[in-house]
């Protein structure tokens, strides 16, 4: 049952501000309720409840602002929802979520790793339990290989995942600010340059502003690396090939 009693009594708790810790983490309360709020969250997201899954994500970061996953689901919900700034804000709070992490785990590895440790055994247990689509089941399978490489990236320079870069980039398309979508996407496929998904989209913004060439190379590489592109964009991106040959 997605509101359980266990979580309506948590719901109607007085709100308290999380404990930060020496380490620059919350306390394991904050942290453990954070985690409660985030189940809850992708509950009402699988039930398609946008607006109840807004409501639990922003109670989970309110009590763990690192908590990135938790970002990252109230950014679907905003989506969902076509509040395309909320959902960029969000994803890049997500990505902030990751950075904080990483430059905490400099002098703090041991905690930093057992919060990263949660958020890949919530994702392990989506990919596992999900009935979504198979586009769905990718998109979790990317996370949690990012989550996986932020994991072993301690020693190394910060470098935002992939999967978070794609998302950012599709809010920032949906909300008009292509320039925006088009480099979070560039930077995506830097990170990954398999990311088939990624290809595809930078294809569909190339030929929306006439770079066809440069539009035909990455529904290339999206295909390539397994992405399987919209046959109407094979036939419009010929079209105006063959358009522009005439001129």
């Amino acid at each position: 049952m997605i509101a359980s009693l266990a979580f309506a009594a948590l719901l109607l708790a007085a709100p308290q501000s999380p404990t930060i810790t020496k380490s620059g983490l919350v306390d394991s309360a904050s942290h453990k309720d954070a985690m409660t709020f985030f189940r809850t969250g992708q509950e009402l997201l699988s039930a398609e409840k946008f607006d109840d899954a807004v409501v639990a994500l922003n109670k989970s970061v309110e009590k763990d602002p690192l908590l990135s996953i938790a970002h990252y689901g109230l950014g679907q919900a905003y989506m969902n929802l076509r509040r395309f700034a909320s959902a960029a804000k969000s994803y890049r709070d997500a990505i902030e979520a990751l950075r904080r992490l990483h430059e905490l785990g400099q002098s703090n590895q041991f905690e930093v790793e057992k919060q990263r440790d949660d958020e890949i055994k919530e994702l392990k247990r989506l990919t596992t339990g999900t009935s979504s689509d198979s586009l769905t089941k990718v998109r979790l399978e990317q996370r949690l290989r990012d989550l996986e490489n932020q994991r072993t990236a301690i020693g190394g320079a910060f470098r935002p995942p992939a999967e978070m870069l794609l998302a950012l980039g599709s809010a920032l398309f949906r909300n008009g600010e292509v320039e925006g979508a088009e480099a979070n996407w560039k930077a995506a496929v830097e990170v990954n340059p398999k990311y088939g998904e990624a290809h595809n989209n930078l294809a569909v913004i190339y030929m929306q502003t006439g770079r066809l060439a440069e539009a035909e190379a990455e529904m290339t590489l999206a295909e390539k690396n397994g992405f399987r592109v919209n046959p109407q964009f094979k036939s419009d991106l010929k079209d105006r090939q063959k358009a522009a040959k005439t001129q």
